[in-house]
């Protein structure tokens, strides 16, 4: 079993910049796992935002160029997603998520993919 706990939510100004940090504990690291972050506003599915599994990386285009993820070099049992040039579009409960590494890309962005969830944090860009 994973645990996962989001922080570094907050509410910001539109060009601001955020970082997020998934903590994943209950296994050895998350070195293992696929780490991807997701984004859900009221009335709406869960998006797909980013992905890291392994060392292959995968951005959904509406973040491109502005949000990227890393692993830290120390603790690898946390995540962070950096949010450059903040949009007010960019609002919503933000999610980590966690599973086995994916065998395969086609995966990546379907929220049924990933087995492990973190309880969500909030990110307001006000404009």
């Amino acid at each position: 079993q994973v645990q996962l706990v989001e922080s570094g939510g907050a509410l910001v100004q539109a060009g601001d910049s955020l970082r997020l940090s998934c903590a994943a504990s209950g296994r050895t690291g998350s070195y293992d796992l696929a780490v991807g972050w997701f984004r859900q506003t009221p009335g709406k599915e869960r998006e797909f935002v980013i992905v890291l599994n392994w060392n292959d990386r995968y951005t959904v285009d509406s973040v491109k160029g502005r949000f990227t993820i890393s692993r830290d070099n120390v603790n690898k049992n946390t995540v962070y997603l950096q949010m450059n040039s903040l949009k007010p579009e960019d609002t919503a409960v933000y999610y980590c998520a966690a599973t086995p590494l994916f065998s395969s890309s086609y995966a990546y962005t379907r929220p049924t993919s990933y087995e492990y969830w973190g309880q969500g944090t909030q990110v307001t860009v006000s404009s």
